[in-house]
């Protein structure tokens, strides 16, 4: 099969599961350095692919051009106009089926991802649980390119050139002079998120060692007002959130060390640009095919199953159940603080 060829790729959100994409399309183009790529997603996603070679970018437009059903068919017609030849599917939601749909009935060639729900099902049931790890969704994404011609070696993982930090963002953080360590402390649901007095216990542990500088990370006004309450007297930690732009933490993050992140897109965001990222998990769990692109499995601290014994309750965190509002506690502060010292050694 030729391999010079145009290959689309839809990934509309979120932002980690976006991010988790980059990986894998950073493989493609390295084995299959003739084929062209286009992603289709929302434009603020659009740094996220800047600098790979043979990606562009198509912007889903949402709001106006590609609304509602007839905008679906705005879109296939603009899509159909960069002469596609195949068509990957890595959302696999009501949008892309009913674009691929389209294109295979134009008789383009099409894959989706497979996001095993029967299997994250079964880890994520109170009864008969198979606690078992079950093929991340990077894997998943593979499937879809070798079911289009295009088979992927992930193990020998390719990583975007490190991004150059512009003069405003030394202007607000300084220059390098130890360990940039960044921290990422919220999550889309609550039983994502490390309880907040205990995370204020890891950043002053973290603070006695001079040589680390600290950044927070975040959005929104009450979550900066978290940060600030949490960074609080700490000389060595900055509040990034609501300083930079999202291009500009992107090339931030690209320079850090390490970042501690909770089961969130800042995980997959570091871990895309070849980051080494420490996890902390409460309600979900790394077996469901989520961790962060080439860690190892020892860098996600996972609450005590001992104690919660059916965990993970949940795929996405978004799952209350009652008496494990207090799971995240079993991962103690000195725990984390001595996986981030034991990493950067």
């Amino acid at each position: 099969m030729p391999k010079k060829q145009h290959i689309a790729v839809m990934r509309l959100s979120a932002m980690g599961d976006v991010a988790m994409t980059v990986p894998v399309l950073c493989a493609l183009v390295h084995q299959y350095p003739e084929a062209r790529i286009t992603v289709i997603s929302r434009p603020f996603f659009k740094p996220f692919f800047e600098g790979i070679s043979n990606v562009s970018f198509f912007t889903f437009d949402a709001k106006n051009r590609h609304k509602g059903f007839l905008g679906l068919l705005h879109l296939f017609q603009d899509l159909k106009k960069l002469k596609i030849d195949v068509f990957a599917d890595l959302h696999n939601v009501l949008r892309s089926k009913i674009i691929r749909t389209l294109f295979a009935v134009s008789g383009i060639k099409v894959a989706f991802t497979d996001k095993g729900r029967a299997d994250k099902a079964a880890l994520t049931r109170a009864d008969n649980k198979l606690f078992q790890p079950i093929r991340t969704m990077f894997e998943r994404h593979s499937d879809v390119f070798f079911q289009l011609g295009f088979p992927i070696n992930l193990a020998d993982p390719i990583f975007p050139n490190k991004k150059v930090l512009k003069p405003e963002i030394l202007a607000l953080i300084g220059i390098k002079k130890g360990s940039w360590i960044g921290i990422a402390p919220f999550a889309q649901y609550e039983s994502k998120v490390y309880p907040l007095d205990l995370m204020r216990e890891v950043l002053v542990e973290l603070s006695k060692d001079s040589s680390f500088q600290l950044f927070l990370f975040g959005g929104g006004t009450s979550e900066i007002e978290l940060l600030n309450t949490l960074s609080a007297n700490i000389k060595n930690c900055i509040v990034i959130a609501g300083k930079l732009q999202f291009n500009q933490e992107l090339q931030l993050i690209h320079n850090l060390d390490l970042m501690l992140s909770m089961d969130s897109g800042n995980a997959h965001i570091a871990a895309m640009l070849g980051v080494k990222v420490i996890t902390l998990w409460g309600a979900t769990h790394p077996y469901a095919g989520f961790s962060p692109f080439n860690q190892p499995l020892e860098n996600a601290i996972v609450s005590d199953r001992n104690q919660f014994p059916n965990l993970p309750t949940s795929v996405y965190g978004n799952k209350i159940v009652a008496g494990y509002e207090d799971a995240m506690r079993t991962i103690l502060p000195n725990q984390v603080v001595e996986k981030i010292k034991t990493s950067l050694k």
